[in-house]
This record gives C-alpha cells, structure tokens and sequence, in this order.
C-alpha cells in the first residue's frame, strides 16, 4: 500500500487514534470485496459537534458531543450489504466485512488489494482555524447579543429564539477500487427566529445562515445582526400581513433560498437512483424538453466555502458541476457508485452519507438555476396582479409525480407592477415538472442561500445549498383564505 502519511492528516488521524497500518486496511478491504462482490469501502468518521440555543432571553444549553466509527459495504449487481461499528478495532472491522458480505450474499475468497493514498479533488474550504476551535464563551456571548439587538430593533418582538451549531469532520474513505482519500470538513450554522407581538396578533420571522466557515464568519461585517434583523422584520411585516389570495395566478418567487422549491420538486426528482427504479416524474425523459427553455438547472458541490459543497463525496469522489436541465433540455441525473454502474453513466460526485452509521445515496449538493436575461424589476412590472414570494416555510413533495405544496413564511401581492402589501397564510400548490414549462421570465440576480439548507431522504440528513434567480411563473395555484 503506497499510503503517504506526511501528506494526508486524515489518513494519519485514523491509523495511528485506532492503532491500524497501511497494510491492515488494505487486508481488510480486500477481504470485504470478496471474489464475486463489484465493489467494497470502508468509511471511517471522526465528528466534533458543538449546538448552543438561546430562548427567552437566556442560552439554555449548550453541548459538544464527539463520535467516531467505520462503515464497511460491500455491493454485488444491485445489492448492498452495509456494516458498521462504533468500536473500531481489527476485530470489529473484520467482523463488519463479513457482516456486509452475507448481507449482500456475496462471502467467497478475498481478493488482494492495493490502495494508493489520493489528495482530495479540490480545495474548498481550507481553513486558518477549525470553527470549532473559537471559545465556547465567544459562541454564548453571539447569541446573547442576538437576543439584545432584536428585542432594541423594535418593542414588539417579545421573544428571541436562536441556535448555533459547529462541527468538524474528519473523513477517511479506503476503496477496493484502489485508492484512500481523506477530508477535513468544517460547518457552521447560526439560526435565528423572532417573535413578534402586537393587539393579540403573534407572528414568527426566521433567518440564518452558514457555511464551511471560520466562526468568524459570522462576526464579518457584522453577519449575525444581519441575520437577526431580517429575522425581526419579517416577523413584523407578517403583523401587518393580510390574508394571501387563492387561485391561479402569477407568481414571482425571489431570488436566494426560493430555491428550496427547485430543489425539493425538481431536484429529489433528478436523482440517479428515483430514476433507476424508474419511480420519478423525471424517468426516461434523457434528451426531452422538461423546462421552460429558459430554465438551465446544475448541480455544482465545488463552490468555496459554501455550506453543500465537498472536496470529495462520501465515497471518495471528488465533486463537480453536473448540468441537469439545460435550456429546458434535461441533460443528467446526479449519481453515486452503485447508480452510476447500474444505469452506465458517470459519476458525478453526489454520492452522501449523514455518518459512518449509514448508507451513501445519490443527493444534491447547491442546486440552483443559472441567471437569465430579464432585469428583475421588469418581472415586477409584467406582473398586473400576482404574488411575490421571498422566504419559504416547510413543504411537501411526492417525488413520483412531482406534485408540491410549499408554505411562504414571507410573501407579497403584487398589483399594477408593484409589490405591495404583505400576505399571510400563502401556500404554493403545483407539479414540478408542469412548474418548470410555466416559467415565462429568469431575471438577471441569481442569489445562492445564506447557507442553511439540510436536505432528509430515507432517514438521512445532511447539509445542501440552493440557488435562483427571480423567476415568474403563470397560472401557479396559490393556497389562501381569500377570493382571488
């Protein structure tokens, strides 16, 4: 095994915190691929946690929690036998190989293996000091001057709620394809939510953001009370809200986390595996108009810094920038290994895991839409009476059919060209795929998020991105409690 420990902290890290070699991991590997297995890994996991929430004027907690594992899978044809323990040692990691072996039903003869230590694909997200090595005192006294300054923004938000979560994560993935690759991944994430009273009228505004950042991120520029006092004002617009229209009509979705509706009705929709299995809306439509052709869709996990992306995924490989929709074309699916081999694409790098205690799957990273030509005030003004939606709230989808419901924690009307008076109470109702073919204008502002997104999918979670640009979209049903 040519392991070049000097060069890699990762794979140093793990050989010598669980006493392992170069030629260990290599024996171990090869005896979970077996003879008749298409592939094996092992994943190992190192995660520092620091969470901290503020309530009612006080930081009511504050914990940090450390877990360490190792995955091992074993895959043969379309069968993955999925293995891992808390307690790595020889013992247990050969136990995992075998236990991944006979749920896979694939056990027989070992092979031999030899694993070349790799750099990772990119470098996104080098750091002079880990988040979470900023003083735990610095982390209590952010959230206590979040709570001064929006209760000081106006009498009427009566109560703060925030949270501040940082993590690192050390990765070793060890493939029977023939290569090691590690990772140091950092994560920051501060969220805040403000509540507003007023005559007996309550109302909630929430914002954030975040990213693969120092801790000092927050601090620049003065991040943090950025985010709280967009958190406050959109709890105070919604005082004044009335209620949101219904019926079909225009819709205009903002710039920034809007996106969130393209990533959970389209993007789930794009996924290799919902396609392999042919149960998405999306399935054997390669090559065929599914957009506007205005819309242009990617998928990219190498933008520094930003909260979905990776120097390599969760199964070694680096990540890039996959076209999905191009010019309402759709043009890719995103892949991990074993959805790549089945259906004889590439892969493009969004094979993910939450931790070494689960499963990769094909996921997204920053999804968002490319910008388009039209000045996103002439979108305004196309629109004689519609609603402008700028912030959103949960959703759901069904990814079979693409059929959505998403509420709009902040939204307007908008009348003669303007936007007016703000609406409670908006839900968008649509099809994913129909949405897509309803988009008339793409203006020029392509905004990403703050930096907040998690994305869940079969019991997983793990950190996304996503992006748009303003975007007008015709005969969308809005769900309300008013007469259109």
């Amino acid at each position: 095994m040519a392991f070049d420990v000097s060069t890699r902290e990762p794979t140093r890290f793990f050989l010598e915190r669980f006493g392992l070699s170069e030629a260990l991991l290599e024996q171990i590997v090869g005896s979970a691929i077996a003879r008749r297995a298409d592939y094996a890994d092992l994943y190992f996991e190192f995660r520092t946690a620091q969470s901290l929430s503020l309530e009612d004027g006080i930081v009511k907690s504050a914990s940090q929690h450390i877990s360490q594992g190792v995955g091992v899978r074993v895959v043969a044809g379309d069968k993955t036998g999925y293995a891992y323990s808390d307690d790595v040692t020889l013992e247990s990691l050969q136990l995992a190989a075998r236990t991944a072996q006979a749920i896979a039903h694939e056990q027989g003869d070992s092979r031999a293996v030899a694993v070349h230590t790799q750099k990772p694909g990119h470098d996104l997200y080098a750091l002079k000091q880990a988040p979470i090595a900023a003083p735990l005192a610095d982390k209590v006294a952010i959230l206590d001057r979040i709570d001064v300054a929006a209760r000081r923004h106006d009498g009427r938000i009566k109560n703060v709620m925030a949270s501040l979560g940082v993590e690192q994560k050390i990765v070793l993935i060890v493939s029977a394809a023939g290569f090691a690759v590690g990772d140091v991944q950092p994560l920051v994430r501060l969220s805040v939510t403000c509540i507003a009273e007023e005559a007996g009228n309550r109302q909630q505004g929430s914002y954030g953001g975040g990213g693969r950042v120092e801790y000092g991120f927050l601090l620049e520029d003065d991040r943090y009370l950025r985010y709280t006092q967009c958190a406050a004002d959109q709890a105070l617009r919604n005082l004044a809200a009335v209620d949101a229209p219904a019926g079909a009509m225009t819709v205009v979705l903002g710039p920034g986390w809007p996106g969130v509706l393209l990533h959970e009705a389209i993007g789930h929709g794009l996924e290799g595996d919902f396609n392999r299995k042919k149960v998405s809306a999306f399935t054997e439509l390669l090559g065929k108009p599914v957009a506007s052709p205005l819309c242009t869709v990617v998928d990219d996990g190498t933008l520094a810094r930003r909260r979905g992306s990776l120097n390599v995924d969760d199964e070694g490989t680096p990540t890039g920038r996959t076209v999905l929709i191009e010019n309402g074309i759709l043009r890719g699916f995103l892949q991990d290994r074993l959805n790549a081999r089945l259906m004889g694409m590439p892969l493009t790098g969004n094979g993910r895991r939450e931790s070494f205690a689960h499963i990769p799957m094909p996921r997204m990273t920053n999804t968002f839409m490319l910008a388009g030509d039209a000045p996103p005030e002439d979108i305004i003004r196309s629109v004689d009476r519609g609603l402008y939606a700028a912030y959103f709230g949960g959703g759901q989808v069904d990814i079979t059919n693409g059929k959505f419901v998403f509420s709009a924690s902040e939204a307007y009307l908008i009348e003669d060209g303007q936007i007016t008076r703000p609406v409670k109470g908006a839900t968008l109702i649509g099809n994913g795929p129909d949405v897509l073919k309803r988009i008339s204008m793409v203006g020029t502002d392509l905004q990403l998020d703050e930096g907040i997104g998690t994305c869940g999918k079969d019991g997983q979670s793990v950190p996304v991105g996503v992006g748009l640009p303003t975007i007008r979209i015709d005969g969308l049903t809005v769900g309300g409690t008013q007469a259109a």
